[in-house]
């Protein structure tokens, strides 16, 4: 498979994921059968590539799992704006979107982020697109920080133990010249 025919194939399941979260958000039924895609209209949808609907199920299936999660998440990034007044379109972009930020390991935060872009302003508000360029950058700033944190608090912990190590080490070294 050409790195093309991928990308093509990626978006393809993100639209997917989309539409699932769109209609979930208006009736929220079971992700099993959330996951049958029954509402694909013809028999071309539903025979869609497998990696197509792998995917698009990969991000519906941990988007619902991870709902609280993710919308905790997007709220804490709004500014002087209510949750329950984002677009049930903005809302169902940001957050697979967010999923895939906070949970898809391997794949680059732009890619995810002009995805985003990309679908909300086919099928989203004229303006939209801003907004969701604004939170998924202020999501990444935040998921960088706290990844910046733990290397910190890791290299602290390193640092500490070499250095208990190397006091340990000097201890004895005098406690053995201490018995000469």
């Amino acid at each position: 498979m050409s790195i093309n025919n991928n990308f093509i194939e990626r978006r393809e399941a993100r639209i997917i994921a989309f539409q699932s979260l769109f209609s979930y958000d208006f009736n929220p039924i079971s992700t099993d059968e959330l996951l049958l895609f029954s509402w694909l209209n013809s028999e071309e949808d539903k025979m869609r590539v497998d990696a197509v609907l792998t995917y698009a199920s990969f991000l519906v299936k941990g988007t619902i799992d991870n709902l609280l999660l993710i919308d905790q998440t997007i709220k804490t990034k709004l500014r002087n704006w209510d949750f329950n007044r984002i677009s049930a379109i903005d809302k169902s972009i940001l957050r697979f979107s967010v999923f895939s930020l906070l949970f898809e390991e391997g794949l680059d935060d732009k890619v995810v982020i002009n995805e985003a872009i990309e679908i909300v302003k086919q099928f989203g508000p004229l303006d939209s697109y801003k907004f969701i360029n604004g939170l998924l950058d202020a999501v990444v700033d935040s998921k960088n920080s706290t990844i910046k944190k733990k290397k910190i608090v890791k290299q602290q912990k390193i640092d500490t133990t070499k250095k208990s190590l190397n006091t340990k080490t000097e201890e004895k070294k005098i406690r053995i010249i201490k018995k000469i």
